[in-house]
């Protein structure tokens, strides 16, 4: 017998013994995520002599200083454990031509996110007791490397502009359950805004 032949026959055997060990009804396993255990919220006031104004964050962030110069302020919400960031700009105005600019320089950071959302959920808000208005978009779509970004505003004096980003590659399904947290967490931080 010669080698080629001796070669075919193992791998007809070999071909055999698996199918002869399939019942032909396999099925693939469905994609699965892990399971994130997110706790209730919680939230302590951040009033800091450095910003205009105070704020309610999450208990699970921390503030995180990146420039700290008299009218301008850039700082992260930092959330280590879910490696979560609200990248947060403050603008100090004077009168609504800044205002304008200031809302036109946000809509353009949204705007960049466009070409990968499936579609943009955009809230307006008014408190006029706090002297807070604003708008929030939401961006949908499994790519979006910020699915949440505002901007609130006392229209006159204080401009404060956020987005959310999550350090990892974009897969918002299964980030899912820490963005909504962390989105929520942003809501209430602007709600609980109080400018000095």
């Amino acid at each position: 017998m010669t080698k080629r032949v001796l070669y075919c026959m193992i791998l007809l055997a070999g071909v055999a013994a698996v199918s002869a060990c399939s019942n032909g009804n396999e099925t693939p396993k469905p994609q699965a995520y892990l399971r994130i255990d997110l706790p209730p919220h919680a939230y302590s006031v951040c009033d800091t002599a450095a910003l205009p104004f105070t704020f309610e964050m999450s208990n699970l962030a921390e503030v995180q200083w990146k420039k700290n110069l008299p009218r301008d302020k850039w700082f992260t919400i930092a959330y280590p454990k879910y490696k979560g960031y609200v990248f947060m700009t403050y603008k100090a105005m004077n009168g609504v031509k800044d205002l304008r600019a200031q809302v036109d320089t946000s809509y353009k950071f949204v705007e960049g996110h466009f070409s990968y959302s499936s579609g943009i959920e955009e809230n307006r808000f008014m408190d006029r007791e706090h002297q807070l208005s604003g708008t929030t978009y939401h961006l949908k779509g499994q790519n979006v490397a910020s699915t949440y970004q505002f901007w609130v505003t006392d229209s006159n004096r204080h401009f404060l502009r956020g987005a959310l980003y999550i350090d990892c590659t974009p897969n918002n399904d299964s980030l899912a359950p820490v963005l909504e947290y962390i989105q929520d967490d942003i809501d209430h931080l602007i709600e609980s805004i109080r400018w000095r």
